[in-house]
């Protein structure tokens, strides 16, 4: 079983990943969906834990082995990020959807010196367009942003578009594709559903309005 395969298959067993398509949940965009990815639930399963710590440190090691730094992205990315970095022996950061309206006013938090080269760990790439904020920060601070690993995508085609137009390479434990691979092997969902839940990948917008 591939890896991607492999964790869709944990993140169901810790029903961090549901799915259900006749009550759909909405998100906080207004968006339907019969998809709800919760991986903060991941932290409360210390096996499934370490193997999320393995494995993104293994990415940032395959993909990205001149990173200096790991930044996470507030809130659910900072837990992941932090035991990533840990592993690599990396200093760590972590960045807020936005600065802090007290104090110093940081939207960064930690050390970073200008010029380093920066991994962000995200744990879930929707649209990307949180993820993508958080590079803005860094690079508006002088780090260098090399890359992104999140634990989960859904593979939305805007979500493409939008890292290969902001220049970040993006690589994920896994993904929508393979998550539809075990749910159909598990049975969770029919044959004839698999049609549905395309269709909602491709289209999240407008799906079950």
């Amino acid at each position: 079983m591939s890896t991607q395969k492999h964790f869709a298959e944990k993140l169901l067993q810790i029903k961090a990943l549901q799915i259900n398509l006749q009550k759909p949940y909405v998100w906080a965009s207004g968006w339907h969906s019969p998809v709800y990815c919760d991986n903060r639930k991941v932290l409360s399963h210390p096996y499934v834990r370490d193997f999320v710590k393995s494995e993104l440190a293994n990415m940032v090691l395959e993909h990205f082995p001149d990173a200096e730094v790991i930044a996470g992205v507030a809130t659910a990315g900072i837990a992941h990020g932090v035991m990533a970095a840990d592993l690599l022996k990396l200093p760590f950061i972590y960045v807020r959807s936005k600065p802090k309206e007290h104090g110093m006013g940081n939207q960064i938090e930690g050390h970073m010196e200008p010029g380093k080269k920066v991994v962000v760990v995200e744990d879930l790439v929707s649209t990307g367009k949180s993820s993508l904020q958080a590079v803005d920060a860094i690079r508006a601070a002088g780090g260098e942003v090399i890359g992104m690993c999140a634990l989960f995508t859904y593979g939305f085609n805007a979500a493409a578009d939008a890292f290969e137009k902001a220049g970040v390479p993006l690589y994920t434990i896994s993904n929508y594709s393979a998550l539809m691979e075990v749910a159909e092997e598990q049975s969770l969902i029919q044959s004839e559903q698999k049609a549905t839940l395309e269709q909602w990948r491709i289209d999240p917008a407008t799906w079950g309005k």
